[in-house]
């Protein structure tokens, strides 16, 4: 391809961008892809490689599908509230819509307010993905994605090539594997799968009588803006606290200026091996627990380890009326979203975990999801 034609390419795509819609081809190529292994069933699609629905039994043998989402995969071009999507190049806020890296200033697109929130108006949510690798049963049933991000997307730096892989393991686990590999130079990458889970079913209303534990000591701060401050808080004393397994509902109403919950915990470094042995080629990676839910009515478990740092609690606050899978309208605190991650705004607090990718130093998150109708100790 000659080089003059990458330019007009490249210039194309990015006023498509910078104007939020869809193009035609885009849209016939939308496709929903399943996964299916013993009692799992997984629906994912190419736009925004986005995680649809997840079908397991509860205590009773009844399947439900947990997931908060859509009818149509078209209804995903839509989304206001990232149901089930990829998010980034870089999820959750940077404030300002700007950081410096290496000292070159970069200014964002912003989105809300001055802020980039979830990677920019048409962030990784927004974007048709290839299918590059697609296994629907057997042993290890896998899709893997992949995304070519251009060097100015969004305002940020660099190509960046990105994948992410959904497999059913073992044991009724889920792994969600993202990875990145800056191209040419460094950038800011957070990735984030941005489901909303309700393990009484999509459809079963609030999730105030669910139970959670939440692996962490200390949370990030935020301003007035949702942005952390930079500070370290414990969350000892608070409404945040965790540590031992609590019903969603009962301190919720202490959260007033945000509806609910909706906040980053810092993660304790505590690792496990009931997950991680169950995924194939990942069995050594240092990954720590980060949550357990478990709704009572359904008897549905879902715990959850990851490698990142952090995990961002988040209630469901700002979705209102939103119509969903089988005509159900979606209301506050209808969901949970536990979205493993680096902390927000990580870019401008050099006292935060590094995001910044390399050619040399590429990027990979690991979450794995594990279902059961086992109470754990406490619950």
């Amino acid at each position: 391809m000659s080089k003059y034609l990458v330019i007009l390419l490249c210039v194309v795509c990015a006023c498509e961008i910078v104007n939020g819609s869809i193009t035609k081809k885009e849209k016939d190529e939308i496709r929903v892809f399943e996964l299916k292994k013993g009692d799992l069933t997984l629906k994912v699609t190419n736009w925004g490689a986005t995680l649809i629905s997840l079908i397991l039994p509860d205590k009773y043998g009844k399947l439900g599908d947990i997931v908060l989402g859509y009818d149509s995969p078209e209804a995903y071009t839509n989304d206001t509230q990232y149901f089930g999507a990829t998010v980034g190049r870089v999820a959750n806020r940077i404030r300002g819509a700007e950081f410096t890296l290496n000292g070159i200033h970069y200014k964002l697109i912003a989105n809300e307010g001055n802020n980039t929130l979830h990677g920019g108006p048409r962030g990784f949510s927004d974007v048709l993905w290839k299918v590059v690798e697609y296994q629907k049963d057997g042993d290890t049933p896998k899709i893997k994605f992949s995304y070519h991000s251009f060097d100015g997307e969004e305002g940020f730096p660099g190509d960046l090539f990105v994948t992410v892989t959904y497999i059913l393991a073992e044991k009724s686990t889920l792994g969600i594997i993202m990875k990145a590999k800056a191209l040419n130079k460094p950038t800011p990458v957070n990735l984030v799968n941005h489901a909303y889970w309700n393990l009484g079913n999509h459809n079963s209303g609030n999730i105030l009588n669910q139970i959670v534990q939440i692996f962490s000591s200390e949370f990030t701060p935020f301003d007035d803006q949702a942005i952390p401050t930079g500070n370290f808080s414990s969350v000892k004393g608070t409404p945040y606290d965790f540590l031992k397994p609590q019903v969603v509902g009962s301190r919720i109403n202490q959260l007033a200026k945000t509806n609910g919950y909706n906040i980053n915990y810092v993660l304790n470094k505590n690792h496990v091996r009931d997950i991680t042995v169950y995924v194939p080629n990942h069995a050594h990676d240092e990954i720590r627990d980060a949550a357990i839910v478990m709704d009572k009515r359904s008897g549905r478990v879902m715990k959850i380890a990851t490698n990142q740092p952090g995990l961002q609690f988040y209630t469901a606050n700002y979705v209102k009326n939103e119509k969903g899978k089988d005509g159900f309208v979606y209301q506050p605190r209808s969901a949970l979203c536990l979205e493993t991650q680096a902390f927000p705004d990580s870019v401008n607090h050099p006292n935060f975990p590094s995001t910044i990718v390399t050619p040399e130093k590429p990027y990979k998150h690991l979450v794995f999801f594990k279902f059961s109708t086992d109470a754990p100790h406490g619950f």
